[in-house]
């Protein structure tokens, strides 16, 4: 079982994240047209999508790879050691806590969008939320899907991406 500070943060951390997120794209959609609507929830898909592929990729990538790496001095590698060692909390902040924000936050978009469509166009809002719900959880689903497959084969490349990224962020 995981130390009880860290379940502590993983809260925190969620709720943060999920007040930002969410008032953010709430703020923004409130207004906002049904384009824009399709604009945020797309890229908040995605942002779930590549979270899930950088959790599942921590998980599976080969920590010697980027020791050697290190021994050159080559950038990110310092970096994509420490997210290997840390693979299960890594994994679990961008798998769980932001990947299931970014489902909920999608969902609540999902609904605007329904709301939009129905109220435009008279249709029943019950049979839209439907629809549109079913859409947004495949393309979510399916992505993650396709998305693991791509993390395990290809984790190493992945890891050291995110890695460089970070050690950009750094400086």
């Amino acid at each position: 079982m995981q130390n009880k500070s860290w379940i502590i943060k993983v809260f925190i951390i969620t709720f943060a994240i999920c007040m930002l997120i969410s008032g953010l794209s709430n703020m923004i959609a409130s207004n906002a047209n049904i384009i824009i609507l399709l604009v945020i929830t797309v890229l908040i898909i995605i942002i779930g999508i590549i979270f899930d592929i950088i959790g599942t990729a921590v998980l599976t990538a080969d920590e010697a790879t980027f020791h050697a790496k290190a021994s050159n001095k080559i950038k990110g590698s310092k970096e994509s050691i420490k997210l290997i060692k840390n693979a299960s909390n890594i994994a679990n902040f961008c798998n769980d806590i932001i990947g299931d924000i970014c489902g909920i936050v999608s969902g609540s978009m999902g609904a605007m969008i329904a709301i939009t469509i129905a109220n435009k166009f008279n249709l029943n809002p019950t049979i839209v939320a439907l629809i549109v719900s079913s859409i947004i959880s495949s393309i979510m689903v399916g992505g993650k899907a396709i998305g693991k497959n791509i993390a395990i084969k290809k984790s190493d490349i992945i890891i050291f991406k995110v890695g460089r990224i970070l050690n950009k962020v750094k400086k």
